[in-house]
């Protein structure tokens, strides 16, 4: 069964006067992963698609998006897709067996996406102009760095899986980080990138635990409180940076005028507000 939102995009301004339900209405995006369904957000920054499906030990097939305005949703986008489940199969032309952790690009015209098995699979999906290979790609093949330090709070690896380093896509940049034992902060000092967009969703997190999400301009800060399996979308003018009530993980995704991952504006402490 499928199941699709739309989200508009907001300028600066208008998060001024956001209380914490508009707030949470515009950017957090809750119950994507719900047993037997697939349920997308089709977000108006830069037509980027974050969603979940889990097969539960069935077979559920996406293909016709109307939102998409295509006869099936990778016509003309290319789709990441990430297994923070149980051992499950993805198929798209070709069947790939996808392990906890595992991340899977599909090109643009790889034709109805299946799920399969005990996965719990998100979904990210982008507008694209060239075709490039499909691949499954483990946490032993993708790059993977550890920084940050314990005296900071931030020790953390940060996995890339679908990232120039890796391999090619047309905007598609995803991977994920994970947090070290006692570790919470990320990213601080925030950043900006107004090319692209990001999203991110918390995962590996008990019922209990919060990651309190910053966002908005630097002198203009927010926050959303953020439980397991929960995403926000991030627009181009907000920083993204956040604090857990204890370490752990989440998978960032960003999509836009390029996939550089070293193109961020940081921003200095004490301009924060």
């Amino acid at each position: 069964m499928l199941f699709v939102e739309t989200r508009h995009a907001h300028p600066p301004a208008a998060i001024r006067s956001m209380d914490t339900k508009a707030l949470r209405a515009a950017f957090h995006v809750g119950g994507l992963f719900r047993p037997g369904e697939v349920r997308l957000c089709y977000t108006h920054y830069d037509r980027m698609i974050v969603g979940g499906a889990v097969p539960d030990g069935g077979t559920l097939v996406l293909d016709h998006v109307a939102e998409c305005g295509t006869a099936s949703i990778l016509d003309r986008r290319e789709m990441a897709v990430v297994n923070i489940g149980g051992a499950g199969t993805v198929t798209a032309g070709q069947s790939f067996a996808m392990g906890p952790g595992d991340v899977l690009y599909l090109p643009m015209g790889s034709g109805p996406v299946s799920f399969a098995g005990e996965g719990r699979f998100y979904i990210l999906s982008a507008p694209a102009h060239a075709v490039h290979p499909a691949r499954l790609i483990t946490p032993e093949q993708a790059k993977s760095f550890r920084i940050g330090s314990a005296e900071t709070a931030n020790d953390r690896t940060i996995h890339q899986f679908v990232h120039p380093d890796v391999m090619p896509s047309c905007q598609l940049v995803v991977g994920y980080t994970r947090f070290h034992g006692g570790s919470v902060w990320n990213t601080m000092p925030a950043h900006l990138h107004d090319r692209r967009m990001e999203a991110y969703l918390y995962f590996d997190m008990p019922e209990d635990r919060r990651v309190f999400h910053m966002m908005g301009e630097p002198d203009e800060t927010r926050h959303l409180v953020m439980a397991n399996e929960e995403a926000v979308l991030s627009p181009p003018w907000s920083i993204h940076c956040g604090a857990g009530t204890g370490s752990y993980a989440f998978v960032w995704a960003m999509a836009g005028d390029n996939v550089d991952y070293r193109d961020v504006e940081m921003v200095p402490m004490g301009a924060l507000r």
